[in-house]
């Protein structure tokens, strides 16, 4: 006996006929997804058959082509872990290279082209000088 009623478009369940939660082994699971790709568009009889949402086989189906619906147990790698590194001896702090220039395109176009060391007021100067110009 069914205890399904329609009501226009609607149908209304029994909550005993929808289950309860269960778990699935791998096993289970693959044999759901494979039946799933036999022939064309079988995915969402094969989770009615089955009593599982589209979208649960979707995921599990997801899990199976990545390859991560094998059954196989979880391994794990050795893992080493490094002994801490030397410091640096704290030498002299790097400076510009004796000869490096930058260059800078003003806002009127011109370029202008100094030592990479050079001071910033003074850079300031000849940026002001050269926008006026």
């Amino acid at each position: 006996m069914s205890c399904a009623k329609v009501f226009s478009q609607f149908e209304v369940f029994a909550a005993g006929e929808l289950g309860c939660r269960r778990s699935w082994t791998d096993a289970e699971k693959v044999r759901i997804v494979e039946e799933s790709y036999r022939g064309h568009r079988q995915g969402s009889g094969v989770a009615h058959r089955h009593g599982i949402s589209r979208a649960l086989l979707t995921q599990w189906r997801r899990a199976y082509d990545l390859g991560q619906l094998d059954g196989a147990p979880t391994a794990f790698t050795a893992l080493e872990i490094a002994p801490d590194p030397v410091p640096l001896p704290q030498g002299a702090p790097c400076g510009a290279a004796a000869d490096a220039r930058v260059e800078i395109t003003l806002a009127n176009g011109r370029r202008l082209a100094v030592p990479a060391d050079i001071e910033g007021g003074a850079l300031t100067r000849l940026v002001q000088v050269l926008e006026r110009a």
